[in-house]
């Protein structure tokens, strides 16, 4: 039967034009989603629960510590009705994904950086709680969003034990820790840890927050001086892994440096590789191979907060001198203050190669990242 009565009526049918998968075009890979306590509170166990309301965290979240932020850090516009900036899935949607068309944002949870420090049991509760509600009532809920697995990172046997229990969800892509822990990153009491995303295949993120964040020069008396040299952390963490060998134990490891800035990398590369050929191999260090080429090989970096010179060739040239363009990622930091539209955030004097690169073809290498398919009907 034709076309034209095949309704019975005589009258062709409108023509549906089939849809086909398209490319990435735009990947945020930092966005904080905030669990409220009551979400907390139903997926803990009673004994948890009671300690949990009787003497709350041993660490506090990053929005309590001194310096204050004005709001929390938050956009004043990213507030629901009820709840904290990034606890309302559909205000995050509304304002965020739909607004800028991005077609991946990864979840980066900030109350992982104090719930990983508590005693041993009670920091794999809080952790797995965590997990699971951004499973349960995210990740299930909106199919743009992928999931960062938070361990509890100060307890290896249990760290260990919650990657390998989400690994095999593949809408978790990443192993989150804190840019700051007891220790640093070098330190053998973390191998397992690593290894584990490693042998996963999944990158660890370190975002800027933890334990510490300004060793060497003190505790920050200025909000101002807190904002500006997160890098800072970044770069002690570097060093602590390059210089204790853990790349080079650890061939398969992936570290994103999130919210840490970019610029410095490239000092820093040089540094080490002039010191790494005056001091040459050593068994202190346990570095064999130059620093700067593991630094290449093995970081990527977010590109909130970016370095704003008055000059934007100035940037570029920064990042030609780092040679890592390859390994530079969108993120906007919804929903804090500093937030960047993705319209806004690179120099527009960037090639568009390169420009396509930080905005989604980077983050699709590192994260296995397919187009996207046709929506259902």
């Amino acid at each position: 039967m034709s076309s034209s009565t095949s309704s019975g009526t005589g009258a062709a049918p409108a023509t549906v034009e089939r849809q086909r998968p398209r490319d990435v075009t735009l990947v945020d890979v930092d966005v904080h989603p905030t669990m409220m306590p009551a979400a907390l509170e139903e997926r803990l166990s009673a004994r948890a629960l009671r300690h949990w309301a009787e003497f709350g965290p041993r660490v506090a979240g990053a929005y309590a510590m001194f310096p204050r932020m004005r709001n929390g850090g938050f956009r004043v516009d990213a507030r629901p009705e009820h709840g904290r900036p990034g606890s309302d899935l559909g205000l995050v949607r509304r304002q965020h994904l739909d607004e800028y068309g991005i077609d991946y944002a990864v979840l980066t949870p900030m109350q992982a950086q104090s719930f990983g420090g508590e005693a041993p049991e009670l920091a794999a509760e809080l952790c797995r709680a965590l997990n699971d509600w951004i499973r349960d009532e995210w990740l299930a809920e909106e199919p743009r969003l992928l999931g960062s697995i938070c361990p509890p990172h100060e307890h290896p046997d249990l760290a260990v034990r919650e990657i390998e229990r989400l690994a095999g969800d593949p809408r978790f892509v990443q192993v989150l820790l804190p840019g700051t822990a007891e220790q640093g990153l070098g330190d053998r009491r973390y191998r397992p840890i690593l290894r584990a995303a490693a042998e996963a295949g999944l990158p660890v993120a370190l975002h800027t927050g933890g334990n510490e964040m300004h060793r060497g020069a003190g505790w920050p008396s200025y909000y101002l001086e807190m904002h500006v040299w997160n890098g800072n952390t970044m770069a002690m963490q570097a060093m602590s892994l390059i210089c204790g060998g853990v790349l080079e134990e650890i061939p398969g490891l992936q570290i994103v440096s999130v919210e840490c800035g970019i610029a410095w990398a490239a000092a820093m590369g040089w540094a080490l590789d002039d010191a790494f050929r005056t001091f040459g191999e050593t068994l202190t260090t346990g570095m064999r191979r130059p620093p700067s080429e593991q630094l290449r090989e093995h970081f990527w970096f977010s590109t909130q907060p970016i370095e704003e010179p008055d000059d934007p060739e100035h940037l570029a040239f920064a990042f030609d001198a780092l040679g890592m363009t390859d390994r530079i990622l969108f993120s906007t930091d919804y929903p804090h203050w500093d937030f960047d539209a993705p319209g806004q955030a690179l120099p527009r004097t960037l090639r568009g190669d390169v420009r396509q690169k930080i905005l989604a073809g980077n983050a699709c290498r590192l994260y296995g990242l397919n187009r996207i398919p046709p929506a259902p009907g």
